[in-house]
């Protein structure tokens, strides 16, 4: 490389540096609206089991079973547990009249590793009338599928004398998959609110001196996926309820000695004070400098939760200061208002 390329090369090196090294990152909380919505009119639900199956599949999960050393009440017990645990989180998050589990309906089992298709309005509005219910949660289908891998160790084990010596062992491997699905059904709107899938890799290994023994020693299966389903049923309740997230902004740190001081105070937490500083370099000469100061000002308004007065301020900063940054965080700031909008209706519902 020639001499004027190199310095070349190195300047532009030190500009994006300076201009990386302009900011700094800070995170704030934020509540988001919930991913579901019901109407306040909901009061009454009622939640189902579509993933028990059904006499026409019966044996296709039978035989699943026995290719895949699955317990024979492994699915059962983890899909009652999903269930159960949805029941137990809705009436916690919220205020319905009646949380009923509805059983022993035959002709909404299907039992089978996929979303089945679904149901029929007709189904729908039949099992709510039944039951009194205004909305159907339904857990579309459970299954754990296990695939098993066995190898030939050495393990010890004491003999008649008390001495411990090598003897011949399997060690087995058990790799479950736990998949289930849900769905939410609304009769007065024959909409199905949502759909979401819920899928978990696990391994378990055990050992012993027959591939039997083995699998006994892999103790906390059964619990750990019952676990895993419980939890499964305490996500998909809380898609009812408003997120509390974190979110990350950039602001700017230099440029004068005011924002030195004010990165500090920013760091040590005072946000108002930092902005006092700021607010000072709004009608700085230099357009870089004011820039960065409304765009700055935009970042302590949404601190404060006044999101008009930070689009403003970032738009400024965009429209009359050429700061390239501040429009995408207008476009963030006015999603941000949207997302508000939806988070005060749910509120109010």
């Amino acid at each position: 490389m020639k001499k004027p390329v190199k310095i070349l090369a190195y300047l532009v090196f030190l500009v994006l540096i300076s201009a990386c090294g302009s900011t700094n990152r800070m995170t704030m909380g934020v509540t988001e609206p919930a991913i579901v919505h019901l109407s306040s009119d909901v009061k009454r639900v009622g939640i189902i089991n579509r993933s028990l199956p059904s006499e026409g599949n019966a044996t296709l999960d039978k035989i699943d079973k026995i290719l895949s050393a699955e317990g024979m009440n492994l699915d059962k017990k983890g899909s009652e547990a999903a269930i159960s645990s949805l029941s137990s989180e809705l009436s916690v998050i919220k205020s319905f009249e009646e949380i009923k589990i509805i059983e022993g309906v035959e002709e909404i089992k299907k039992g089978l590793n996929v979303f089945p298709a679904t149901l029929s309005w007709d189904i729908v509005e039949k099992l709510c009338k039944e039951n009194n219910v205004d909305v159907i949660f339904s857990l579309a289908y459970y299954d754990t599928d296990t695939k098993t891998d066995y190898k030939v160790i050495t393990m010890k084990l004491p003999n008649n004398l008390g001495v411990d010596v090598d003897v011949p062992a399997q060690e087995v491997t058990l790799n479950t998959q736990v998949n289930c699905g849900w769905r939410l059904y609304d009769p007065h709107t024959k909409e199905v609110v949502d759909t979401r899938k819920f899928t978990k890799n696990m391994v378990f290994r055990g050992k012993g001196i027959n591939p039997m023994k083995a699998i006994e020693a892999v103790a906390d299966r059964n619990e750990t996926v019952q676990e895993y389903s419980r939890n499964v049923g305490i996500a998909y309740a809380k898609r009812l309820i408003p997120r509390n997230v974190r979110v990350s902004r950039e602001y700017f740190m230099s440029g004068t000695d005011n924002f030195k001081i004010s990165h500090r105070r920013a760091v040590a937490g005072d946000w108002d004070g930092a902005a006092e500083l700021w607010e000072k370099e709004l009608s700085n000469p230099d357009i870089k400098i004011a820039g960065r100061a409304n765009y700055n000002m935009a970042i302590s308004s949404e601190i404060n939760g006044d999101l008009d007065k930070a689009i403003e301020y970032a738009s400024k900063s965009y429209t009359d200061y050429e700061n390239n940054m501040a429009i995408d965080y207008v476009k963030i700031l006015r999603y941000r208002v949207k997302q508000n909008n939806i988070l005060n209706q749910q509120r109010t519902n």
